[in-house]
């Protein structure tokens, strides 16, 4: 599996590989507390961004700054994680953005570039996504995708200082791509460009 870190642009948004350059506008978004009731980022945004920036020099992950394309502002997060190219394997996560954008074309937009990328782009077989068993709503935005839900996987992560996670596991593979991309496109052809 040949995975790249290309930039990718829907009709909303733009995925932009991490790069130094978007420290400032990534941190100022990541002030709202919201964010991260369910993920947390360490002790500091700095340090959080340091270990994106390390994951992706080590080749570990491919970390996104997502663009909101008609303002050009940043407005969260994603990742490529966990990637397993022998197996052509691979998660999606470590997705935040600004609460203005929950509930919008956002996130299945993310998720149709991400998956695209990875499906067609690299080939992979399998896509994988977790989310805090306590986190509802991220739930929710997942199987809305049309992935399907695989199971609970205890004592996960350990989170928030020390807090064990349970995580839901959900995942799409090769064979449901198809059905996986007309939703989303269904779904974000209802969403104008405001």
């Amino acid at each position: 599996m040949q995975l790249d870190a290309a930039t990718l642009t829907g009709r909303f948004i733009q995925l932009e590989p991490i790069d130094p350059r978007h420290y400032a506008g990534l941190e100022i978004v990541a002030r709202d507390e919201r964010i991260w009731e369910h993920t947390a980022f360490g002790p500091s945004f700095g340090a959080y961004f340091d270990q994106l920036i390390t994951a992706r020099d080590t080749g570990l992950q491919i970390p996104f700054a997502v663009r909101w394309l008609a303002t050009g502002e940043l407005i969260g997060s994603t990742r490529y994680r966990d990637i397993v190219r022998d197996h052509y394997r691979l998660e999606i996560g470590g997705t935040w953005y600004h609460p203005a954008r929950w509930g919008g074309a956002t996130n299945p937009e993310a998720k149709l570039l991400l998956l695209a990328h990875a499906f067609d782009g690299a080939g992979a077989n399998r896509v994988q996504l977790f989310t805090d068993v306590r986190n509802k709503r991220s739930q929710a935005a997942i199987a809305k995708l049309g992935a399907v839900r695989e199971g609970i996987i205890r004592s996960h992560l350990i989170v928030d200082g020390g807090r064990r996670r349970d995580s839901v596991l959900f995942s799409i593979v090769r064979e449901e791509w198809t059905e996986v991309l007309a939703g989303l496109r269904a779904r974000l052809d209802s969403f104008d460009s405001a």
